[in-house]
């Protein structure tokens, strides 16, 4: 066996996906999996750094190290419930808590906190962290990283696939059958989070299940028509955004503009179709000759949304990882310790057509074991 941790934190902040996986002889298998809860009062304050409300460095500092030790319990926990011995564990692939990513900066940046010392030292167990900045070192955007964990676990020779993943923002990857064809991918815009955002302030929900509450308003044609012209939407790949664009700000500045009385359902239901167009679009427009799109992601439960994009894009397929045996809340943990196997034997995790780099560079810092 070859045993390797995945941990990751999306945009809603609700959890830390922990994913335990064989990867001997380049075979990929998901063994065992864990949604460890982030506490109201550390998701509160990561919300208030993120939107940069009178934080200094001290309670950056503090909040770096609370969450380190946090994604270190979330692997302890994994390993215990799976009865294993840390030794087993080859090494823990650690995304991070995205709290700030602008790839247009001059000078671009990207920043994860989670202290990937913390983890080490508190699991026993090699770490590898800071995926992101190497690839923006060597001109890329940071990001999408998984299409390189989605070319090797999802492309086939007998069809064209689309691997989109809708967390907080939706990206696709694009995976021709062709092997002479390049792998593509880049982020499409809103996932969930301006979804997440609107269910929140209004009905106290860190979600809308199932999405039955856009199902139950109107999309208004007008306000969609003012949020698809945002310049995001027309810029050509390769490109990545999150929720420093498109927040609740953004979108409240698009209704002031809009200047109409809405019913907060039919927001909501706009939202649903905002995402789902957008989507649909970046897939009409660079993978036209799509045969099926494989969806992960937090937004793969959210039924009203994956019925309009089915509906949108017409013969495609649209089905979830899980229908292929792979758990669509999990694929991207699973990402981050296959990105971690790669970086310990010295090999490229980005895709610079993806990316924009200038080169395939190794991703990520190392941060030993104890005594190692």
């Amino acid at each position: 066996m070859a045993y390797y941790i995945g941990l990751m934190s999306g945009t809603s902040m609700d959890a830390i996906d922990a994913a335990l996986l064989d990867l001997k002889d380049n075979h990929c298998r998901l063994i065992a999996k864990h949604s460890h809860p982030i506490p109201a009062a550390l998701k509160q304050k990561l919300y208030k750094l993120i939107q940069g409300n009178n934080f200094n460095v001290n309670d950056f500092g503090s909040l770096d190290i609370t969450l380190g030790r946090l994604f270190a319990a979330a692997a302890n926990q994994l390993i215990e419930l799976n009865n294993l011995e840390h030794s087993a564990i080859a090494a823990i692939g650690s995304h991070g808590q995205t709290v700030f990513h602008a790839p247009d900066n001059k000078p671009a940046f990207t920043l994860q906190i989670g202290d990937p010392n913390c983890i080490a030292q508190l699991t026993g167990i090699t770490t590898v962290a800071d995926f992101r900045r190497r690839d923006m070192a060597a001109g890329g955007q940071g990001a999408p990283l998984v299409p390189a964990f989605h070319d090797a676990l999802f492309r086939l020779h007998d069809r064209n696939r689309v691997i989109l993943n809708i967390g907080g923002v939706a990206n696709i990857t694009v995976l021709p059958a062709a092997q002479t064809k390049a792998v593509s991918g880049f982020d499409t815009g809103p996932g969930n989070n301006l979804m997440n955002g609107w269910i929140q302030r209004h009905q106290k929900q860190s979600y809308d299940n199932g999405g039955k509450w856009a199902a139950s308003g109107t999309t208004d044609e007008k306000l969609l028509e003012r949020l698809l012209r945002d310049k995001y939407f027309q810029q050509a790949p390769p490109k990545s955004t999150g929720p420093e664009h498109f927040n609740q700000n953004w979108l409240d500045a698009n209704i002031k503009r809009h200047g109409k009385r809405l019913l907060r359902k039919n927001v909501q239901a706009t939202l649903c179709e905002l995402t789902a167009q957008s989507i649909a679009a970046a897939i009409h427009d660079h993978a036209p000759t799509t045969d099926e799109v494989l969806v992960c992601g937090g937004g793969v439960h959210n039924l009203a949304l994956l019925f309009r994009l089915q509906c949108l894009l017409g013969t495609i397929k649209v089905i979830s990882t899980e229908d292929y045996g792979i758990d669509p809340d999990y694929v991207e943990a699973m990402a981050f310790a296959w990105l971690a196997k790669q970086t310990l034997a010295n090999k490229p995790g980005n895709m610079p057509a993806v990316t924009g780099a200038k080169q395939a560079v190794v991703l990520g810092g190392i941060y030993p074991a104890p005594g190692k």
